[in-house]
């Protein structure tokens, strides 16, 4: 069996969802679907994807150890995150072909399942306190064993909502009222977790770290910028919370410092960054060795999420699993099957390959005009720009 041809499809997803899928054919007839991550750098990676593509077709796509390596080190410059992206796309749809040749569910092919379901958290971030805390309840009413949502912007979005306030100080405070009033709505059995989204210095971590202890969250997300992660050595000395980090990073080198040292509790690893399947197990098994959990980062489509609990399902060392909306409740059209949910807990369908499958004809009908694009900015009150 060879791959005979890559195919990528910018999808507009619903609810102002997008995502970047690929498909890797083969001269069997068997085809499979991978994601890719960092959607802001869509167009950029489907030329990475162009590219990649003259070292993978013809090839044998069970060859993904021997296939990654050469495309991470073929141009002599390792990956970055762009070619990082484009790979991690590739490599999840070859796992998602040897899984369909076999006849046998991904998470077999990675060692075997280890649990039966994966406790995963949505997103319940809100407008306001109110919305907040109702979508926190609504949550726990659906049967979700956590909640989460992320560091508040500190006023209205203009109009045109090309941008934000978000000046720390108020954002610390309006970030500790929030977690009060939700762990008095949710009760003390429900998880909380809690994203700053890279948006605060290490100074207003800390500080923010000590106002919301007192409240037990789970884990509190990307509390610094991801560029350098020595840093999470001076937030490990003055914070007792639980940290988790790593959606950014883009291979298993990004993550040797914070897991040697063990600065971090959990490893967000994105399989649709990292590089794939392929990456990940190796940071995931990496994790064990010092007792840290992974809790990948899933904002993404069903194919990101059936990768993600391909890996949990397979991977001892699970915390919980980034699952933004119940799947099958979403664009069900261009993706007809995806993987089961139940009570809080996803669980890869025995099925062969990842168990998620793309109606190609719906995916052209819903391609976008304009894949990649800007976020929104958020500014700090003196107009200093900070991370959205």
């Amino acid at each position: 069996m060879k791959v005979t041809r890559i195919k990528t499809f910018h999808v507009a997803g619903e609810n102002e969802r997008s995502y970047f899928i690929v498909k890797v054919e083969t001269d069997a007839g068997v085809h499979g679907l991978g994601e890719s991550g960092a959607l802001f750098w869509g167009p950029a990676i489907e030329k990475a994807v162009e590219h990649l593509s003259e070292l993978v077709v013809g090839q044998d796509p069970f060859s993904t150890e021997r296939l990654w390596q050469h495309m991470f080190r073929g141009g002599f410059f390792p990956a970055g995150l762009v070619y990082s992206c484009a790979i991690s796309a590739i490599d999840v749809a070859l796992w998602d072909i040897k899984g369909k040749a076999l006849g046998m569910p991904v998470y077999k092919l990675l060692g075997g399942p280890v649990r039966d379901k994966v406790v995963c958290y949505p997103h319940t971030q809100g407008e306001d306190l109110g919305e907040l805390v109702e979508n926190s309840l609504k949550a726990v009413d659906e049967g979700w064993k956590f909640v989460r949502w992320g560091q508040p912007e500190t006023s209205p979005r203009w109009e045109e909502k090309e941008e934000g306030r978000l000046e720390p100080v108020h954002s610390m405070d309006a970030a500790e009222e929030q977690m009060a009033r939700v762990r008095e709505a949710v009760g003390p059995d429900i998880q909380i977790c809690f994203d700053v989204h890279t948006r605060l210095d290490t100074a207003h971590a800390v500080s923010l770290c000590g106002r919301l202890e007192r409240y037990r969250p789970f884990f509190i997300e990307d509390p610094l910028r991801s560029e350098n992660p020595a840093s999470y050595r001076t937030l490990a000395r003055h914070v007792r919370l639980p940290i988790a980090a790593g959606e950014q990073w883009s291979s298993k080198w990004h993550f040797r410092e914070v897991i040697e040292e063990e600065l971090i509790s959990y490893a967000r690893i994105d399989v649709c960054n990292v590089g794939g399947l392929t990456e990940a197990l190796k940071v995931a098994h990496w994790c064990e060795t010092h007792y840290i959990d992974i809790a990948p980062h899933n904002p993404l489509g069903p194919v990101s999420a059936a990768a993600c609990v391909a890996l949990c399902m397979a991977t001892t060392n699970v915390g919980v699993q980034e699952m933004p909306r119940r799947p099958g409740t979403t664009d069900t059209a261009v993706f007809p099957q995806q993987i089961g949910w139940m009570d809080g807990y996803a669980f890869a369908p025995d099925a062969p390959g990842l168990g998620v499958e793309m109606d190609e004809a719906a995916a052209e009908a819903a391609r976008t005009a304009k894949p990649g694009g800007w976020p929104p900015l958020l500014r700090r009150n003196d107009g200093a720009f900070t991370n959205w």
